[in-house]
């Protein structure tokens, strides 16, 4: 704990504010690409809107932050980011409010896949840009993505958990939300890589818990209380893994509990340095926001029509660790 400074956290009401300023004040009229230059150097500027899931999921928090600093580098790009709050609703409103408002590019973190398609299709259809991200979205004909492969993410775990987890263990999952294409595809994953191969091991205890750490938390409470004993706890994502540890972290009858996660967040890093965790799969949001603006930038600029790129998935485990704990330092997100 006394290591722990998250700048991913401390960066989020920034990040809040600006989404819920949105363009107040700005005049649409006055945002349409033939309209904008750049001040400094006569540059056509492009106005891009990124619509972040929840600001109070740490990865989305940590990737809306990483896309803001990328953002910086291209002065041709003026960024806006807005906070879906992890409501579908919420989310579609604001990617109408982009269309409306003529932005360029409209980049879009969904909540519910396939609550926010039709509203992506939308943006295509007005002739604007449309990026959808961590997770794409697929088949919405004319849309680019910047993404990992979250069967992959899942399977570098669940390959290593294979000798890891006891005979007959007793094991607790924590889902993401249904229909999100990360949440499912990680849980196939773990089924298929895992599960199917592992027919010893019992769930006494399988939630969704829509990424949210005080979600997990919840539900952690009532399975140890539920529970002789846990021997892993299998987790979709970083944040509901350290709701988990949360919950047991002074219970010296977890001292040997084996957590997974997913998304290589600095405090997962920690956790893992700290011997309270595991594994997980590292989904860089650098390296996804430096996709996702090297992508709009040259879809803006007319150097592609389309692309779909993924990054990389690989496993951070105690042994490579510091290497991840170096890299959130040097990104100022561990102080």
């Amino acid at each position: 704990m006394k290591k722990r400074l998250i700048g991913g956290i401390s960066m989020l009401m920034s990040v809040v504010l600006l989404g819920a300023c949105g363009t107040t004040g700005t005049n649409p009229s006055d945002t349409s690409s033939a309209a904008k230059t750049s001040a400094a150097n006569g540059e056509k500027q492009y106005k891009v809107a990124y619509v972040a899931r929840a600001q109070s999921d740490s990865f989305a928090a940590w990737l809306a932050n990483a896309v803001k600093e990328e953002a910086e580098k291209y002065p041709n790009i003026k960024l806006d980011v807005f906070d879906g709050e992890a409501n579908d609703e919420k989310e579609n409103s604001m990617i109408e409010n982009a269309i409306t408002n003529k932005y360029d590019l409209v980049i879009v973190q969904p909540n519910n896949g396939e609550a926010q398609k039709p509203y992506v299709e939308k943006v295509v259809k007005a002739g604007i840009f449309a990026i959808t991200t961590n997770a794409r979205i697929s088949g919405i004909e004319g849309a680019s993505s910047v993404d990992a492969n979250p069967y992959e993410q899942a399977a570098v775990n669940a390959r290593a958990a294979i000798e890891q987890i006891p005979q007959n263990a007793k094991v607790v999952v924590l889902d993401g939300p249904s229909g999100n294409f990360h949440a499912d595809e990680r849980r196939k994953s773990w089924k298929a890589e895992f599960f199917d191969k592992r027919t010893d091991v019992k769930i006494v205890g399988e939630q969704i818990a829509n990424w949210n750490k005080d979600e997990a938390m919840r539900y952690m409470e009532d399975w140890v209380q539920a529970n002789d004993k846990i021997d892993a706890v299998i987790s979709m994502n970083d944040n509901m893994a350290a709701g988990a540890i949360e919950v047991i972290k002074d219970n010296p009858k977890y001292k040997d509990l084996l957590v997974y996660g997913v998304d290589g967040t600095a405090e997962a890093c920690l956790l893992i340095q700290e011997g309270k965790m595991t594994s997980t799969c590292m989904q860089s949001a650098y390296d996804l926001a430096t996709k996702l603006l090297d992508t709009s930038n040259k879809l803006l600029t007319g150097a592609e029509k389309q692309i779909d790129t993924d990054i990389g998935n690989p496993l951070v485990t105690k042994d490579n660790v510091q290497e991840y704990i170096d890299m959130h330092k040097k990104s100022g997100a561990i102080k």
